[in-house]
Formats: C-alpha cells, structure tokens, sequence
C-alpha cells in the first residue's frame, strides 16, 4: 500500500433484524492519524461509471466506505520526490465485507461501480467543500499520464484483473 492508504475491517454485528455497524469512530486512532472529520457525503454510481481522477493539495484526506454495491478505489503516486512515485493501489470494497479505506488526498485517486447493480459509497472527508476555491485538481478518467506500473501502459479502469 502507498504510505498513508490504509483499509480498515468494519465489524457486522448480526442478529435476527440484519446487522449492526460502526462505520467511524475518533478512537480510531492507529487508522485517522490525527485527522478530523468535517463533511459527510454520499455518492451514487451505476455499474461500469468511473469516477476519476482527482487529488486534493491542501492537505484533505478521504475515508470510503461502500455501503451498497462493489467499488474498485485506486491511488496512485505521481509526486516527484516520493519514494513510492508511479506506485499505483487497486482497492476493491464491497457492502458484503464492509471496510473503509483511507486515502491521503494529494494521491490521485477515483473509483469505478464494478458490480452488476449500482453503488452507495458514504464517505468522509477531513475538510470542508469550498464552492468558492475547490481544493480539487483533475484528469481524465482514461489520462494517459497515469502509468500501470504492472504493465507499464497507462492505467486502464477496464481491464480485466
């Protein structure tokens, strides 16, 4: 994993009505590294959309969790003097094995819908959305910049695994 990505196991508590879930908790403390949640959002995808790629330079760190559905969330290293530069992770979370992963937001990262219905993605974020100064860049979600350091090509969301 690229340093600061992390993927923690949300424990189900069944019982006879479904189950039971804490999807975050601030004594967390190994996994939000000091962080301090300020929005919440939910995002709706259909299957095969891809949402990608963006980072945040200001220091904004996500959290997301799949609540419905199947995701794949990557990240990827493009910054010039890191020590994992071109390194790229692939996270797949489902609703069946809840988890939420932490992303640090000056990777590039995005997530595409690779389930056969759509997907309910809750996440966190460590600042609050300006309208006015979006801390948010962009790239296409087919960037050619965006190098699969398996293959050595550019990065294809739709590609078999």
């Amino acid at each position: 994993m690229l340093p600061g990505v992390k993927v923690y196991d949300i424990k189900k508590i069944p019982d006879e009505r479904g189950f039971f879930a804490e999807l975050f908790r601030v004594d967390w403390g190994d996994f939000l590294k000091g962080d301090n949640i300020a929005q919440v959002n939910l995002s709706m995808s259909y299957p095969g959309i891809i949402r990608a790629w963006h980072r945040h330079s200001r220091g904004q760190v996500d959290y997301i969790c799949v609540v419905k559905g199947a995701v794949m969330v990557c990240a990827y290293d493009d910054r010039k003097t890191s020590e994992t530069k071109g390194q790229l992770d692939e996270i797949v979370i489902t609703s069946e094995k809840p988890q939420i992963v932490r992303i640090p937001g000056f990777y590039w990262h995005g997530a595409k819908c690779i389930g056969n219905e759509p997907s309910l993605v809750l996440y966190l974020v460590t600042k609050l959305y300006d309208y006015e100064d979006p801390d948010e860049e962009r790239r296409l979600w087919d960037d050619s910049s965006i190098i699969d350091p398996r293959s050595g090509e550019p990065y294809g969301w739709n590609k078999p695994r």
